[in-house]
């Protein structure tokens, strides 16, 4: 017995002597030991701090009350990884900031995000608010670069080689584009370029991307390639809407007095699982399938499909790698089952309706709000027809008839960029801007058919002369205006 004890205390001195031969480190790295026994990867990850610093950028592409729901997430986001223990100097915040003292806002000085929700807006950083929310700001802030900015607080995401980044983008979209309360919008080449960039500066170690918007999953299709060290989500794919959620009039509603959605379908999927898990265990790939499940919806005409692109090896990483985590929940044990709720959802692109319906609605007979809310409701809607129009009779006028819906509404294969020559899109929606007025945030619909104008080989002649025809005037009102749009 004697003898067996020995040599199995021999055998272990052994073992341990060859270990530290061979890692000297041990003692330093507690990981390493793990790594010896083969245990799992994003166990090894999930209770390291050494990683280096978390960084976030946190961005509401749109303005005005019926939008309030893009900086209600923004700022339920940045409570989140408050509490997770993000430093507010790591995390950059962008939003126009015309919603929590609106004069529509029932609770002045509050936003709330869900209708039990607490207050998001207190304590928010105001980097870049008002006309500071640009496309140039928001480039300039990701890249780290002071030189490039104009206005708002002058904070950068000022990252090392060891750093990680998460990005959430919370607004409207279109094919290809990204919303902005300012001119010109964000194309998706433009984006992807000074991703490229960011990557080859060697400031990150790995950078996950979260996209609420219609046909987001377009920003990255074809595009977003492997190797970048960058993980990112969708609300949507290449060629559907996102949808609004917490809406007057669905369920859940907000509380009687809102008549605006408070939050996003998918925005309020990953926050919701992020509140309540412990994001040491949970998985950037377990959350990504609750939230495709949950913003799926049940249904597939109120729902969409969110999708993954680039480096899909990232998806493993625990999410307190990116936000930190709630020392609340660290108890919680992560189940696969999605409880959360399912939700009655709005079009993304039917919210302002939406609000201004239900403002007119509950407006006293004859009073200059109901007025203003009836004259809201009709300019919107004849801002859609006029868009709609001119579309169709660019269309009409460049294939024919007969050729028109089947070239304007032609969606590529999946893996495919939505367009070839980006410059050419650009400079065809600025020629169509020039003659038929600002596509706006419901105009965004159409950059597929402009898109597919520039695939089809149409030269810029033809284009300003078919615009020219199709526009011979613009309705005057906001929506319409000549001064706002994509290339102002």
């Amino acid at each position: 017995m004697i003898r067996y004890v020995a040599t199995t205390l021999f055998l272990i001195g052994l073992s341990l002597n060859i270990f530290v031969s061979e890692s000297r480190n041990v003692l330093r790295l507690p990981s390493e030991v793990s790594r010896f026994f083969g245990a799992d990867e994003s166990v090894r990850n999930k209770d390291d701090d050494s990683v280096g610093t978390r960084w976030a950028i946190l961005l509401a592409g749109s303005n005005g009350y019926w939008n309030y729901r893009h900086q209600a997430d923004i700022c339920h986001a940045y409570q989140l990884l408050k509490k997770g223990g993000l430093k507010d100097e790591n995390i950059v915040v962008f939003m126009y900031d015309d919603i929590a003292n609106n004069e529509e806002n029932p609770r002045p000085g509050i936003i709330i995000n869900s209708p039990h929700g607490e207050d998001v807006y207190k304590g928010v950083p105001k980097d870049y608010t008002g006309d500071d929310v640009t496309v140039d700001n928001f480039l300039a802030v990701i890249l780290g670069n002071k030189a490039a900015l104009s206005g708002g607080s002058g904070k950068v995401v000022n990252s090392g080689p060891n750093d990680h980044i998460f990005i959430y983008y919370s607004d409207h979209g279109g094919p290809g584009v990204l919303g902005m309360p300012t001119d010109p919008y964000l194309y998706a080449n433009d984006l992807i370029d000074v991703l490229k960039k960011k990557h080859a500066s060697g400031t990150y170690k790995s950078l996950v991307f979260y996209l609420e918007a219609c046909e987001s999953g377009s920003i990255f299709e074809g595009l977003l390639p492997e190797g970048l060290n960058i993980y990112a989500t969708t609300a949507s794919n290449a060629e559907e809407s996102s949808w609004g959620t917490y809406c007057p009039g669905e369920y859940p509603s907000p509380p009687i007095e809102y008549e605006t959605c408070l939050g996003d379908l998918y925005s309020i999927a990953w926050m919701e699982d992020s509140d309540i898990h412990n994001l040491r265990t949970e998985s950037l790939k377990q959350q990504y399938h609750l939230v495709k499940d949950r913003t799926a919806n049940g249904n597939p005409f109120y729902g969409s499909h969110v999708m993954q692109y680039g480096d899909l090896n990232l998806s493993k990483n625990p999410l307190f790698v990116y936000m930190g985590t709630n020392p609340a929940n660290d108890n919680y044990t992560f189940g696969a089952d999605n409880s959360l709720r399912v939700s009655k959802v709005v079009n993304q692109r039917d919210a302002d309706l939406l609000h201004f319906w239900y403002k007119f609605r509950k407006a006293p007979e004859g009073s200059a709000r109901k007025f203003e809310a009836q004259k809201q409701l009709n300019e919107a809607i004849s801002h859609r027809m006029h868009l709609d129009n001119s579309i169709a009779l660019v269309g009409k006028l460049l294939f024919g008839i007969k050729n028109v819906p089947e070239v304007l509404s032609s969606v590529r294969p999946a893996g495919q960029p939505l367009v070839d020559d980006w410059d050419c899109l650009k400079s065809y929606v600025r020629t169509f801007e020039t003659h038929c007025g600002s596509l706006s945030q419901y105009g965004m619909k159409h950059m597929r058919s402009i898109a597919n104008i520039c695939n089809a080989g149409i030269k810029m002649e033809q284009m300003v002369e078919a615009s020219a025809q199709a526009c011979p005037r613009v309705p005057s009102n906001t929506w319409s205006s000549l001064h706002r749009g994509f290339s102002a």
